[in-house]
């Protein structure tokens, strides 16, 4: 047998002069691609030029306070959330010009939107007047809110991705139009834990009337370890299953607990890097904890009377009774030190179409005047009543929506379509401007027109507010070191104090 005849037909091609070349140059191209993504994994600032943060904490102990990256002004943060969609050409973004046009139909408007075919351009449905020593102009839809104008720094030119409410949420609570990613508070709880050991470090305020279209999705904790999920409950539905069972002295139950806190230790020591059972045996240590720091919590009637007539829980609907109620615990939350409250006005995972959320498609004058009269009063009445225990010189309050609505009507002529293209939001309290607008949608409130903000932009400024810089804040998933901006965001400066 001759040396040909032991050489393979693919051993043939390599010696062909032609497919030796190209087999050699794709190689070296090969050995140059592993180099630069090697270069790439070992320098972990080839992207962002800032190298990511991690935070450091005890398994065992996950809510013990953590410091930020940089000294901050906010170390808590309310965020009150409005489901739905608030119009806002109704309440904060004022337009004269809609008062021009009313009943026209301007070129450069689409003949069709979310919901369908449009209508022509109305003008408020409520009057603008001004407020305050700024002269701030919002409507008399949410006229005790608009006469705190001088504490709020506005952004007007807030844009999105979406215009499905479901996506929508998502994108504001957790940077993704997906499901599955962590929220801010869980984002913020794990990068700064909290102060209060009797407490979740994270609570969600549900609305009286239920979950928000993305439910749990929006305080959840994501791919972070479980202890940073947000904890649901509200003032009509205390946490479940913390009530002592009868025939238990306090004792008793102290012993338990003891008992239960040295076997799960024990039992740790056998599974020492098992995140997920060190957060489960954190929640029960917590839910022990909480079963004698909240009936006390929960327990509004402590509160003076004319707290609850400035909050208004013994007037107007059950609704606004009960979201009043919500609030003052909000409050409460705050002043014992809880890192993240998020307290929900809407709810209806289903829909609602106005009736349980914000979302107005259709007689907007009367779903929209509904939930302005559960919101405006007891909110407003928060906000004052932080200010004058002087929560605020720590606590940032952040008020948002998914997106805003139409400046013109629906084919129906009585409700708004879905606005992703300009919307209105407002920060309050520690280290934000006050009386200040920034931002400008167009003369229509149609489209963003003056520094436009991306909600990556309102999330990186708002975790600023809070000692963290977004393009640093990281956990490790699947390959890739995520962030709440995605490997988005700017922090919108003109808005700091």
């Amino acid at each position: 047998m001759n040396e040909a005849e032991t050489i393979s037909p693919f051993g043939h091609r390599l010696l062909d002069r032609r497919h030796f070349l190209k087999n050699t140059a794709g190689a070296l191209g090969g050995l140059g691609l592993a180099q630069l993504l090697s270069a790439k994994e070992d320098d972990p600032t080839a992207f962002s030029g800032k190298l990511p943060i991690r935070p450091q904490f005890d398994p065992d102990n996950p809510y013990a306070p953590r410091a930020g990256h940089f000294d901050a002004p906010a170390k808590q943060v309310l965020v009150i959330y409005c489901p739905g969609a608030v119009s806002h050409v109704d309440t904060f973004d004022y337009k004269p010009d809609l008062y021009q046009f009313h009943g026209q139909k301007p070129p450069g408007m689409p003949a069709v939107t979310f919901e369908g075919p449009t209508g022509n351009i109305a003008k408020p449905f409520w009057d603008f007047k001004p407020r305050g020593e700024s002269g701030k102009m919002t409507s008399d839809l949410l006229p005790r809110m608009g006469s705190l104008a001088d504490d709020f720094c506005f952004i007007h030119s807030l844009h999105t991705q979406t215009s499905a409410h479901p996506q929508g949420e998502n994108f504001m609570n957790t940077g993704f139009t997906m499901e599955g990613f962590p929220s801010f508070g869980a984002w913020v709880t794990y990068a700064l834990g909290s102060a209060c050991e009797e407490l979740p470090a994270f609570v969600a305020i549900n609305d009286p009337r239920g979950l928000a279209r993305s439910g749990k999705n929006n305080f959840g904790n994501g791919f972070l370890p479980a202890a940073f999920q947000g904890t649901d409950f509200n003032a009509k539905n205390p946490p479940a299953n913390l009530r002592r069972p009868q025939g238990f002295s306090a004792s008793d139950d102290r012993k338990t607990v003891d008992l239960l806190k040295r076997l799960n230790a024990k039992h740790l020591e056998s599974f020492p890097k098992d995140a997920d059972l060190a957060a489960r045996i954190a929640s029960y240590e917590l839910a022990g904890q909480m079963q004698t720091s909240v009936p006390d919590m929960m327990d509004l009637s402590k509160e003076p009377e004319s707290i609850h007539k400035e909050y208004g829980t013994d007037t107007g609907t059950e609704l606004k009774r009960e979201y009043a109620k919500n609030c003052i615990l909000a409050r409460r939350l705050i002043e014992k030190g809880v890192r993240v409250v998020q307290l929900f006005n809407g709810s209806d995972p289903s829909g609602g179409n106005g009736i349980t959320n914000w979302d107005s498609h259709s007689n907007i004058a009367e779903t929209h005047a509904m939930q302005a009269e559960i919101m405006d009063q007891p909110t407003a009445a928060m906000i004052n009543d932080m200010k004058r225990r002087g929560l605020l010189e720590d606590t940032l309050i952040v008020w948002a929506t998914e997106f805003g609505r139409m400046p013109f009507l629906q084919g129906n002529g009585t409700g708004r379509d879905h606005n992703p293209e300009a919307f209105t939001c407002f920060l309050a309290g520690a280290g934000v401007k006050k009386g200040f607008s920034y931002g400008q949608s167009d003369e229509f409130g149609f489209k963003t027109a003056v520094d436009p903000v991306e909600v990556y932009d309102f999330n990186a400024t708002i975790l600023h507010l809070m000692g963290l810089d977004h393009e640093r804040l990281s956990y490790y998933h699947n390959g890739l070191e995520r962030r709440l901006t995605n490997v988005h965001g700017h922090v919108i400066k003109d808005v700091l104090a």
